[in-house]
């Protein structure tokens, strides 16, 4: 057997694993992998996985599925909600805004100042009868958790939905 890093996507030399699980032992694999760029510097770079057993990919359905960032710089929690609020918004109508607003407020609360090489792990742990649980952690350490599918695919909509905070990551996310 090889061994766990012999599949590994890297990428600005941070290293994804090819399959990893969700905190409740689902299995997920690795969609793909992206640089995002903001203005001309490199912010970050994300890893897409998702459930191994379901179609491809499938980023805002009820499927397990995860997106972890790495930074490049040090940025504070303030910033990360009103991107978070703006994103979630720009992805979502008015009424199913207004539907999740008191939630993303919880999960905007949430967020922790990063610095350079610490991750951020977005996850939705779906379970039987359309249920789950969406779970924020950074470095490994879980900082929030919901039962809410409306949240975590308002959330996971920032870079998979519709109107991504940048095409060009969204697609690589994706595998495209």
């Amino acid at each position: 057997m090889l061994p766990s890093w012999a599949f590994a996507a890297e990428i600005k030399g941070v290293t994804f694993a090819e399959q990893a699980e969700t905190q409740g032992g689902q299995p997920l694999e690795l969609i793909g992998t992206g640089l995002f760029t903001y203005l001309v510097w490199d912010a970050y770079v994300g890893g897409y996985y998702q459930d191994a057993r379901r179609p491809r990919p499938a980023p805002l359905s009820d499927v397990s599925r995860r997106l972890v960032l790495e930074y490049f710089h040090a940025i504070e929690a303030a910033d990360f909600a009103k991107a978070t609020t703006r994103g979630v918004r720009q992805n979502l109508s008015e009424a199913n805004f207004a539907a999740i607003e008191a939630e993303l407020s919880r999960f905007n609360a949430a967020y922790r100042d990063v610095s350079p090489g610490d991750r951020y792990a977005l996850e939705w742990q779906a379970e039987e009868g359309g249920k789950g649980r969406l779970t924020l952690a950074l470095n490994d350490t879980l900082l929030f958790e919901s039962a809410s599918l409306a949240l975590a695919n308002g959330v996971f909509a920032i870079w998979l939905g519709d109107s991504p905070a940048r095409d060009d990551f969204r697609s690589q996310l994706l595998g495209r």
